[in-house]
Order: C-alpha cells, then structure tokens, then sequence
C-alpha cells in the first residue's frame, strides 16, 4: 500500500465502457481495472483527454469519473503512450480523419513533465517508445511497458485482470460448456502476418474456425474465415463458443520482449484454451506447456488431440492451469508495482530536459 494518495492526471486515447465497433482500443478489457484500483488505495484520478465515451458512444460515466482537457492541478501524470500514426494524429487539427491524442499528449508532456518537473509515468503499452527517447534518461520520467522483459530502465506492468474474477472462475463449468467453434481468433492484422501464416492459417486449413478483428490484407490465406470487426462486447461470446485460439503476437515488439496481449486472459477466462507458439520469450510463465506448439502443423494436431478431450476432466484440468498461471496478470500485483512508483521522490521539482 502507499504510504500517501496522490491526485493522478491519466491520459489515455480509448474508452472505459464498450466504445464503439470501429476501433482499435484494446485497453477496454483492463483500463478501467487498473483505474478502479488505483481509486480503492484512495487516489485523485482526472482524465485528461476527451471523454470519448460520451462523445462518440453516448455513455455517460460523469457521476463516477472526471474529465479535464484543461491543464488542472495534478500529481503524477500517468501516461497511456500515443506515438504518430500517419494520416491520422500526425495531421493538422480539423483535418479530415484528424485525432488529436498526439498533440494533446504533448501538450501535457509540456506543461507538466517539462515545464513544471511533475513527475511522469509512461506505460507504453505498445512498445513504441524509440530505445533512445530522452524521456527513458528524464530524472522525473518512469517507463512501463507491459513485458516481462522490458526495454532495459523500463518497468514490467502487465495488463491487469481483477484478482475476484480469477477467484470465482470455474474451470469444470467452462470445461463443460457447449462448443460450436473449435479454433477462434479475436484481434486486429497489426504486425500478425508472419504468425498468422506460420501458426494460424495451417491449422485453419484442418478445422473449423473464425477470425474477428481488421484484417485489411487477407488475400494470402484464401481458405480462412474474417468475419471482420465486432463490437467489444462479442469478444467474450465468441471466446465462449471456440475450444482453442491461437496466441499471435508482433514479433519484434511482443513476442521477443515475453509481452502478452490482453487476449490470454479474455480467451482464458471465456473458457478458450491459448495455443502458444514455443518461440515466445517467457511462453513457459504464460501458458501450460502442454499447449505450446512450434508450428502449424503441431497446432493443428493439438487442435485434434483438445477436441477429443473437450468436456472431460483433463480439458478442465488444463484450463485450470491456465487459470492458475494468469495469476502474473492480477491486478495486486499491478498496483503493487504502481505503489513504488508513485511513493517514489520527488513527485515534482525535477525537470526533464
């Protein structure tokens, strides 16, 4: 527990609720899990970019949440890290297509990191932050990234999943529950390219599956079934009916840093068993390595050997582990390693140069 509460300024480009369809916002399933944490130890939090929950899905969260595009009176500022995406946050403001999160961020990197030395906590959560970036050597700048092995000076902060929801899973419940898909993929093309081909693609070609997400380039692997974007809330659904998914992870940023999306704990926790592609760095603290596979063949025929397992006790056996081993992502664990850093000296009076 920290010793004090502090007033946080979170900056963060996304939504707290289910947003809308066309968009790329993965921190739905953990935002708000980190932000509710950080609100039991007793902390101020203000959000500091707009409210896109009411503007663009008419969710209104104003009795339980505070925005403030202003530069109001903060702490710490914690930062969700926003890098240029050409064409659409790199171009002038009112420009067709235009967001504003980059020029927004820099304005508070301004004011409060440079200007004003508060100190500044980056979660970058992406991996995009340059190795080089003058904000990692900044004396009031602390870097996160959620990997195992981050970026030398960069902190591990994984994506959080609420410690009463691991508690109450029940593996023989999810074990038992009726299967009409028996591999799934839920997520965006980003980077997936190489891993799809290599793991998802040959395993799709011998069973059943689906894909969800924006996969824009989809002519080399004609025998696969994209059924596009789907609203948040039907991640969970289809988890729900696919006995395996595949782990795909971009393989410079994630898989070689052990960084695991939020998709192992959605697919876990819905009942889907993570096939894990052996190469990735840390596979071994993820997932059971009854599950890991080296290529599309193997997972092929592990998709074979699950089914015939599915429902029995074995398959309830297996996603108890995987439950199990989610424990690296609690929430706890999260804010315990938040504690140090916002206990840390000085929070204001350093300037980063």
């Amino acid at each position: 527990m920290v010793g004090h509460q502090v007033k946080i300024g979170y900056s963060f480009w996304g939504f707290l609720g289910l947003g809308i369809r066309d968009t790329p916002d993965g921190g739905r399933s953990h935002r708000r899990v980190l932000i509710d944490g950080l609100r039991e130890r007793g902390h101020q939090l203000v959000f500091l970019q707009p409210d896109r929950d009411y503007l663009e899905a008419g969710l209104d969260l104003s009795a339980h949440y505070r925005w403030d595009v202003g530069l109001p009176d903060i702490d710490i500022l914690f930062l969700e890290w926003r890098w240029p995406i050409p064409g659409r946050n790199t171009t002038w403001c009112g420009a067709v297509g235009h967001t504003c999160d980059l020029h927004r961020q820099q304005q508070l990197l301004d004011h409060y990191t440079h200007g004003l030395g508060i100190r500044t906590i980056l979660w970058d959560k992406d991996r995009t932050l340059p190795a080089d970036d003058p904000l990692r050597s900044a004396p009031n700048v602390n870097v996160c990234e959620a990997a195992l092995h981050p970026t030398p000076g960069a902190v591990s902060l994984l994506f959080p999943v609420v410690d009463d929801t691991l508690d109450a899973a029940d593996p023989v419940a999810l074990a038992t529950r009726a299967l009409d898909l028996p591999l799934a993929y839920v997520g965006n093309q980003y980077d997936r390219d190489d891993a799809f081909s290599a793991f998802f693609a040959p395993a799709a070609a011998r069973h059943d599956h689906l894909v969800a997400g924006k996969w824009p380039r989809t002519a080399p692997w004609p025998h696969v079934r994209f059924v596009g974007r789907v609203p948040f809330g039907k991640v969970a659904e289809i988890h729900g009916r696919a006995l395996c998914t595949i782990l795909l992870l971009p393989p410079t940023r994630y898989a070689q840093a052990g960084q695991m999306t939020q998709r192992l704990p959605e697919a876990v926790l819905a009942g889907c068993l993570p096939l894990t592609p052996a190469g990735i760095r840390g596979a071994a603290r993820f997932t059971p390595t009854q599950l890991h596979v080296r290529d599309g063949a193997s997972a092929a025929a592990k998709i074979s050997e699950l089914r015939s397992l599915a429902g029995t006790p074995a398959h309830a056996e297996l996603l108890a582990d995987c439950l199990t081993m989610l424990d690296l992502f609690r929430v706890s664990r999260q804010l315990a390693v938040l504690d140090e850093l916002l206990d840390a000296q000085p929070t204001r009076g350093t300037v980063a140069s």
